[in-house]
């Protein structure tokens, strides 16, 4: 079985070192805020612009049972997948701006408008209420591999098989993931075929049945398999060595220097829906980020490495700071102009 070691203060040093603002503290919240006009006064419905399996469906439900806890208030899941994203965040623009909707995303958003400006600004055109997780990426293969059994022996076998090693990951160029798995092939000068699998489902599967040879995930998302030794890590997608994995190797150790793009997760609201509705929906989300049942949920998806919480200020604050980074890395990469 994987085993790992969880140490805190190590980890926030690790991600404050990536380029992510101090955390805000979610237990100073009041206990209690009266609702506005007796809102909401039926279901709130939160929008999830990906399928029920994965890593951004788990977090919404788990932060949508905590906001239920400490408000009462019931929250109705819509899974609207496609388009890494895009046609969740579509649909979410298109449902009426009065509150009762919100809306669950992560970095793909600012990875979607820095390639094109067109598409919602998720710290302008959105009020973020919160982000709940923040995490690093890893590169998995299955634990009985023979072929190759660490990142070394995996490099060597994707040398000699130029072009034939199979990584599952998602669809969409430019996202989080495929840009931190080019960043590293190009530097190596490896040949790494990309199997698009939007469905998180879908590419756990082709792991374990030996489809594909390798995995792009983060750690949360594929605990269980962590945890029943069946996957294990053999690249963490930090500048540093993460202390949870700390026999795995990071950027500096295969001689990369770049920081690299970390997955966030968190949930937003229509700019336009009434304020008073909006200073309630901020408290409640936020207030559901300490209940004990979501920060348990927390730590078994391995997102207690890191302190992952941000209000709306610091949501707004790192969501601008990735647009930035995006933007810079589609110009060297002359996707965009």
């Amino acid at each position: 079985m994987f085993t790992h070691t969880r140490v805190v203060l190590a980890s926030i040093g690790i991600l404050m070192m990536a380029g992510f603002a101090a955390p805000v503290e979610a237990g100073a919240l009041p206990e209690n805020m009266e609702k506005p006009g007796g809102f909401p006064e039926r279901p709130l419905v939160a929008v999830v612009p990906y399928g029920p399996a994965g890593g951004s469906a788990q977090f919404a439900r788990a932060l949508a049972e905590a906001v239920t806890r400490v408000t009462g208030v019931p929250i109705e899941m819509q899974y609207r997948n496609g388009a890494s994203g895009s046609f969740g965040m579509a649909f979410y623009m298109a449902s009426r701006p009065d509150g009762y909707t919100v809306l669950e995303h992560i970095d793909d958003a600012a990875a979607a408008h820095a390639m094109s400006p067109s598409r919602p600004n998720p710290a302008e055109d959105l009020i973020p209420l919160m982000i709940g997780q923040i995490t690093f990426s890893q590169i998995y293969i299955r634990s009985d591999e023979k072929r190759f059994t660490d990142w070394g022996s995996f490099v060597d076998y994707a040398k000699k098989h130029k072009g034939r090693v199979t990584v599952a990951n998602i669809t969409k160029a430019g996202s989080m993931e495929r840009l931190n798995l080019k960043f590293v092939a190009d530097h190596l000068g490896i040949e790494l075929e990309q199997i698009s699998l939007d469905r998180a489902a879908y590419r756990y599967l082709a792991l374990e049945r030996e489809y594909v040879d390798a995995l792009f995930e983060q750690p949360g998302d594929i605990s269980d398999f962590l945890d029943s030794g069946k996957f294990k890590p053999i690249l963490t997608f930090l500048e540093d060595r993460s202390a949870a994995f700390p026999d795995v190797p990071a950027f500096k150790d295969i001689g990369l220097n770049r920081k690299p793009l970390m997955r966030y997760r968190g949930y937003y609201v229509h700019k336009d829906a009434p304020p008073e509705r909006v200073e309630w929906l901020k408290w409640a989300f936020q207030k559901a980020f300490s209940d004990e049942d979501y920060q348990a949920f927390n730590k078994e998806k391995y997102m207690d490495l890191v302190d992952s919480f941000r209000d709306t200020d610091g949501a707004r604050k790192l969501i601008k700071e990735n647009i930035e980074i995006y933007r810079k890395t589609y110009k060297e990469l002359g996707l965009i102009f």
